[in-house]
């Protein structure tokens, strides 16, 4: 009995020295020399892995820069300070970043608009959007449930009377949580703009206002007085073109419903 438990023992302990030895020489042949130009660059970046830059994640875009002929400025997140020091490593002229925000293109507090029905499940978009597409007579405003807020790695985001709102200051424009919003109402602008259309509903006019009292009525007195002719309204909706917005602010002056506004500047 105890030389079959012996024998047994020998067996088990003779697997593991093979094992051990075939696992040490698998790890000396066939080991691969890390990239040490990609490992400084990711030693760069700021780790949000948002894919803002055009990468799945930071390493993607560490490694595309390392051995690639790729932007030194797609890192949004990290602005003109990262691109430098990826440019410095890479040994090349720095290129500048076009620093981005984010906005929720909603003003549909609790006091502007109402409730059709109370939602008692899980606290998330997503799944307060399966139920009847929200709780709330405007079924294109925010939900209120915070998933961009769990989201922004900046704590930039925070829900405030039933509505998402973001602290320019704070955003560092991942858009992260763009991508997690379900109702798509978050949009991602430059930081240099300032004028943000805060609606989202592209029903007609009285209809608009019958559900939300700050909606949008696509009555295009935005769009009459812009002098750069930066805004249209479309289906119903106005819409910015940034490339040829100055940040004048007519357009929120003689808005009716006040759903188009300016931004605070960012020192």
């Amino acid at each position: 009995m105890i030389e079959n438990i012996l024998v047994a023992l020998l067996i088990v302990a003779s697997v593991g020295i093979v094992c051990a030895v075939l696992l040490a020489l698998a790890s000396h042949f066939l080991h691969v020399e890390e990239d040490k130009k990609m490992l400084k660059i990711r030693e760069c970046l700021p780790g949000v892995n948002c894919g803002a830059c055009g990468y799945t994640g930071c390493d993607d875009y560490a490694k595309a820069l390392a051995n690639d002929n790729v932007k030194t400025n797609l890192c949004i997140p990290g602005s003109d300070s990262v691109a430098a020091e990826i440019a410095e490593i890479l040994g090349v002229e720095a290129e500048d970043v076009i620093e981005m925000i984010a906005h929720v293109r909603c003003n549909g507090n609790c006091n502007v608009t109402t409730k059709f029905a109370h939602y008692q499940g899980i606290n998330s978009c997503a799944a307060a959007m399966m139920v009847y597409g929200g709780i709330y007579d405007c079924r294109y405003g925010c939900l209120g449930c915070g998933d961009c807020e769990k989201v922004c790695p900046s704590n930039a985001i925070c829900v405030h009377n039933g509505v998402a709102h973001i602290n320019n200051k704070l955003c560092v424009g991942c858009g992260l949580c763009a991508k997690q919003c379900p109702k798509n109402i978050i949009e991602i602008f430059p930081q240099v703009s300032r004028v943000a259309v805060m609606c989202n509903n592209t029903l007609k006019g009285a209809v608009a206002r019958k559900t939300c009292k700050n909606a949008c009525i696509g009555c295009k007195k935005c769009e009459t007085v812009c002098p750069s002719d930066a805004i249209k309204v479309e289906n119903n909706l106005a819409h910015v073109d940034y490339s040829k917005c100055s940040n004048c602010g007519k357009c929120a002056e003689a808005c009716p419903t006040k759903c188009i506004k300016l931004l605070e500047p960012i020192c």
